[in-house]
C-alpha cells in the first residue's frame, strides 16, 4: 500500500485524523458489534456520565512497521486486559478483550498507509477508550457506553528526541492510597495537568511524584513509570499499588533479566536511595526510555553523570534491545508480536 505524503521523521507527538476509527456502543447490558467508521466526531447528551462524573478509561499503544516490511502491534493483549481491569475500577462494563484486540487490528489495518515506514523514527499511535454516554445527573454508574479506537501518526514523544530531562521532586500527589492510580482513567491525568504545566514554566521536563502517604518513596511520573539503574548494573524500579502498571516496564524488566543478562527487581524504592543510581529514565509506550540527568528537590540537584548528555549504558542497551524487537531486528518473546495481516 502506498504512504500517506507526510514528512515521517518531523513528526511531533500530536493528534492527525486518519481515514478510519472504530466504534461500538454499550446499550441494554450488552455491545454490539460495532464498525469502522470515518466519522471523528463524538455526539453525546450533555448530561453524560464522562462530563458529569469524569467516567472514562483509555489505553495507549503503538504500531510499527518491521525491518522486513511487516505492520505489527506490540503485546495488545496486555492493553485489553489493562483496560478490563480499569474499567471494572470505575464500574464500567468490560469491553471483551479478544474483540479489544480484534477492533485495534481492524483500525491499524484500515489506516495502514497511515503506518509510518520502518526507520523513519515515527509510530502510529493507538488510542483504545471509553466512556459513559446516557444522562447521569445522580452520582451513579452511568447505563450506556461507548467504546472507541482512533489511530495517529506520532514522532517522539518528548521534542528533540531521546535527550536527557529533568524532572522536579513535585509538591502535589498524583493519586491517593488505595485510590485510581494503578488503573488508566482519565481522571488520573487531569490531576496532573496543573503539575505538569508549572513544573513546564518553571523549565522543567517532568514531575516526580512520591507516595501521596509518607512523600518518602519514588512513585512514577504524570505519564511515565520510572527505572533506575544502580552502580552495580542491577535495574531496579519502583513498586507501589498506586501506580499504574507499565506494559513497557514490564517488557524492559523481561528484556533485562533474559535478553541482557541483568539482575532486575521491582520493590519500594525510597527518595534517598535516588542519589546512590547510576542511571535514571522514563519508560512508557510513548516514549519508549527517556534518560533522565537531572533531578531537582527543591533546590538540591541529584545527577547522573552517566545520563547528563546521552542514555547511560545500561538504559541504551534496554533501549535498543526493546525498540530492537518492536521492530524485528531482535527475535521476539513468544506473543509478543501481533502480526496485523
Amino acid at each position: 500500500m502506498e504512504k500517506k505524503n507526510i514528512d515521517w521523521s518531523n513528526l511531533g507527538f500530536s493528534y492527525l485524523k486518519t481515514d478510519k476509527r472504530f466504534v461500538s456502543n454499550y446499550k441494554d447490558g450488552a455491545w454490539d458489534k460495532g464498525a469502522l467508521t470515518g466519522d471523528d466526531q463524538v455526539t453525546i447528551n450533555e448530561c453524560a456520565g464522562v462530563l458529569q462524573y469524569a467516567q472514562t478509561v483509555f489505553e495507549g499503544m503503538k504500531a510499527y512497521t518491521t525491518e522486513d516490511g511487516r505492520i505489527v502491534i506490540f503485546r495488545p493483549d496486555l492493553n485489553a486486559s489493562r483496560m478490563a481491569d480499569s474499567a471494572r475500577r470505575l464500574e464500567m462494563p468490560v469491553y471483551p478483550e479478544e474483540k479489544f484486540v480484534e477492533a485495534v487490528e481492524q483500525v491499524v489495518r484500515a489506516n495502514a498507509a497511515w503506518v509510518p515506514p520502518y526507520g523513519s523514527g515515527a509510530t502510529l499511535y493507538l488510542r483504545p477508550y471509553m466512556f459513559g454516554t446516557n444522562a447521569v445527573i445522580g452520582v451513579k454508574p452511568a447505563d450506556e457506553y461507548q467504546f472507541r479506537v482512533f489511530a495517529t501518526p506520532v514522532g517522539p514523544y518528548f521534542k528533540g528526541g531521546v535527550k536527557p530531562l529533568t524532572i522536579r521532586v513535585s509538591d502535589f500527589d498524583r493519586a491517593a492510597p488505595h485510590g485510581t492510580g494503578h488503573i488508566k482513567a482519565g481522571l488520573n491525568y487531569a490531576m496532573s495537568l496543573h503539575a505538569i504545566v508549572t513544573a513546564h514554566a518553571e523549565g522543567y521536563d517532568e514531575n516526580m511524584y512520591l507516595d501521596a502517604a509518607t512523600h518518602t518513596k519514588v512513585e512514577e511520573t504524570g505519564g511515565a513509570n520510572f527505572l533506575f539503574v544502580t552502580k552495580d548494573g542491577k535495574v531496579v524500579t519502583p513498586k507501589s499499588d498506586s501506580i499504574l502498571p507499565s506494559i513497557t516496564r514490564r517488557s524492559l524488566m523481561y528484556v533485562a533479566k533474559e535478553y541482557l543478562g541483568l539482575e532486575a527487581e521491582e520493590r519500594e524504592i525510597a527518595f534517598d536511595e535516588v542519589k546512590d543510581f547510576a542511571e535514571c529514565g522514563l519508560c512508557g509506550t510513548a516514549a519508549v526510555i527517556s534518560p533522565v540527568g537531572r533531578i531537582v528537590d527543591h533546590g538540591q540537584e541529584i545527577c547522573f553523570p552517566a545520563g547528563m548528555e546521552t542514555m547511560g549504558p545500561v538504559t541504551q542497551k534496554l533501549y535498543d534491545t526493546l525498540t530492537g524487537i518492536q521492530m524485528g531486528r531482535i527475535e521476539a518473546p513468544k506473543g509478543w508480536i501481533h502480526v496485523v495481516e
